[in-house]
């Protein structure tokens, strides 16, 4: 982890979205460090865990986080965004390796990692499915079909984290969790950037589709 700011500040020219990433660093680094069961040997592996960023339109934590763990060149974060970079301000999985997902539209990642973890049950893969998603996205309503379409299914393989970092429109009643549980999912809430409980919450064992919220605070 001590790398990761040194990585993540190779990279300039999106101050748009500069804080959008920096909020998810901390869980996405526990995730690959960690929890996830999946390196840039077995990318192609039918059993590997996936990992979908739903918050596309803030890769840099992602890309700091993929140069770290092996699966690009530290060299590419320099010239991210430039014509012939392969690292966009979306991740593309047809120019990235270890991405799964073409990403950035708010409301696409839940939905789609509903259909992967459906995917993984039918093929009696032994992988699990994780999606990071944002708290703003969350008013989209394609997000409300998936997370009722998971709990109706028991697609207990899938596990959401939304980083709440209070961007949302219009907020949730009861909290973000609530939204989930009333559907059925199990649901944690945590400090995010807390290593020890992201990476308690996110190995913890459910049974049923499972949403871990991520709480940041905004620094001043």
């Amino acid at each position: 982890m001590q790398r990761i700011p040194e990585l993540f500040a190779r990279m300039t020219g999106d101050e748009k979205h500069e804080w959008a990433a920096a909020s998810t660093i901390d869980v996405l680094w526990v995730l690959y460090d960690r929890v996830l069961n999946v390196t840039p040997a077995t990318v192609d592996d039918p059993d590997r865990d996936r990992f979908l960023l739903s918050k596309g339109h803030g890769p840099m934590a992602y890309y700091a986080v993929l140069a770290e763990k092996g699966f690009i060149s530290e060299s590419t974060l320099d010239d991210w965004t430039s014509w012939d970079s392969p690292l966009g301000q979306h991740p593309d999985r047809v120019l990235v390796n270890g991405v799964e997902i073409s990403s950035g539209s708010l409301g696409h990642g839940l939905p789609i990692a509903v259909g992967t973890a459906l995917g993984q049950r039918i093929a009696k893969s032994t992988g699990r499915t994780f999606v990071l998603v944002g708290d703003g996205e969350l008013d989209e309503g394609s997000n409300h079909e998936a997370i009722a379409v998971a709990a109706r299914l028991n697609v207990a393989n899938l596990t959401a984290i939304v980083i709440d970092n209070q961007n949302s429109m219009h907020g949730w009643p009861g909290g973000i969790a609530s939204r989930f549980a009333v559907e059925g999912w199990q649901t944690a809430e945590i400090d995010g950037r807390d290593h020890e409980a992201i990476f308690t919450a996110l190995t913890a064992p459910h049974d049923r589709p499972y949403a871990v919220v991520a709480k940041i605070e905004k620094s001043s």
